[in-house]
């Protein structure tokens, strides 16, 4: 087991060190040019001008050079400086950061209070009313896109109710009253999606687990319809949906734009479009890196979950 999270570790090193590599070249072949971005209030800015605005933040050294400066400042915690607002980019991502994981830890919360319990009761109560409903909604919850029915709840809203979320992010643990208006919202509409997917998960895979042998053998023991369809069964079935999060969770973190700009919430994903239309190379950079981070550290907590959820899965040295 040691040697496996090792070589896992390993290979999320040198996965992040091969993203790093992709997006510094990236952001530098992309269109434009920030130091004309930056100065286009300026009148016709001289070659003099671009030139020492280039040699001050840094653009006109090598290649190799840059990049060696960046990765170094990262691993010590120093992701450089925006080329617009000249902020330290660990200020700009980190506020973003804790608005966008807000949102997301509670998008999946909404996901599995929804999901589970109704797949559960679709996969027992197969074929009957129950099933046919959850398994509507669930196609319901598929099929309509995010972007639509975020404008649709958030102009019934406020035409009908005569609110708007509140301007300005405060940490749950701050201001919960705040938190909760602003997100509470858009963490329904993104969960509810979330749920259709994990619902159909848990139904279908619950029904092959319930087919099994050990589940009959089970309940020829004597065991209650609880004690069977929980215990035993949803512990083996629910390994799928663990994936399933594990997938949305990583997107979540990254940043939802649509819902982000319909709600007006400042997190990762606006604020990548953003950096990218200004060209602000180390804010593009460094998000994603912490996406490419997110993914990695995700996919890894998943093959972890497996391990602790199914004691039939070992992972050999």
């Amino acid at each position: 087991m040691r040697t496996y999270v090792v070589r896992r570790a390993l290979n999320g090193l040198l996965v992040l060190w091969l993203v790093s590599i992709v997006i510094f070249s990236l952001v530098r072949i992309l269109p434009g040019d920030a130091v004309i971005m930056q100065l286009d209030q300026a009148a016709a800015p001289t070659p003099e001008i671009l030139s020492r605005a280039r040699q001050e933040l840094g653009l006109e050294r090598p290649f190799l050079a840059q990049y060696r400066t960046w990765i170094t400042g990262a691993v010590h915690g120093d992701l450089g400086r925006s080329l617009i607002t000249r902020r330290p980019v660990t200020n700009e991502l980190l506020k973003r950061i804790n608005l966008t994981s807000h949102l997301a830890v509670m998008s999946i919360i909404v996901a599995l209070l929804i999901a589970l319990p109704i797949g559960v009761l679709s996969a027992v109560k197969q074929d009957t009313a129950s099933d046919y409903i959850a398994r509507f909604f669930a196609v319901l919850g598929l099929s309509l896109p995010d972007f639509w029915l975020a404008t649709v709840v958030i102009t019934f809203l406020a035409i009908w109710v005569q609110w708007i979320p509140p301007i300005g992010f405060a940490p749950l643990w701050e201001d919960p009253a705040r938190c909760l208006g602003q997100l509470l919202i858009p963490a329904l509409i993104i969960g509810a999606r979330l749920a259709a997917v994990s619902m159909r998960m848990t139904r279908s895979s619950l029904l092959e687990v319930l087919r099994q042998d050990y589940i009959r053998t089970a309940r020829s023991k004597g065991a209650s319809e609880n004690v069977v369809n929980y215990h035993h069964a949803l512990k083996n079935a629910v390994l799928p949906v663990v994936t399933v999060i594990g997938i949305e969770a990583a997107f979540l973190m990254g940043g939802l734009i649509v819902t982000e700009t319909v709600f007006n919430i400042p997190g990762v994903a606006r604020f990548l479009v953003e950096a990218i239309r200004w060209r602000d190379y180390p804010i593009v950079q460094n998000i994603i890196m912490y996406i490419a981070i997110i993914v990695v550290v995700v996919n890894f907590t998943v093959d972890m979950l497996y391990a602790a959820l199914d004691p039939r899965i070992k992972y050999s040295d």
